[in-house]
């Protein structure tokens, strides 16, 4: 049986980013394939973070990123740090610890290689 496509018109406008931590940081999935196809889940959603508390992460899988909008400061624990803006992508892998800042906010949207909510 063949699954039909999945498609979330004007999500990076009106999709409601739920809260993740502190009253600044948000990420939510829009989409996920754990359960077509849960041997190898696949995530993908938008992540919102506003000036305020930085996010301190540290990822349980691999994850790639690309900047939709604002800017983020985003560093790992090696010392590097990089000025992120619109178009920029990144590749975190299962173990870095990452940190984000904002001068005023920044939007991205993410696809991670694990279940949903699996975050």
């Amino acid at each position: 049986m063949v699954a039909a496509m999945k498609y979330h018109p004007k999500a990076q406008a009106d999709f409601q980013i739920p809260l993740l931590a502190g009253d600044n940081a948000f990420l939510g999935d829009v989409f996920s394939s754990d359960k077509t196809n849960p041997e190898k889940p696949i995530s993908a959603g938008l992540f919102r973070l506003k000036k305020g508390e930085p996010l301190t992460y540290t990822y349980k899988y691999d994850e790639m990123k690309i900047i939709l909008e604002g800017d983020y400061t985003i560093s790992d624990e090696t010392g590097q740090s990089v000025t992120a803006t619109k178009g920029d992508v990144f590749y975190f892998p299962a173990g870095s610890t990452i940190t984000f800042t904002t001068t005023d906010y920044g939007l991205a949207f993410y696809v991670g290689q694990r279940k949903d909510s699996d975050f």
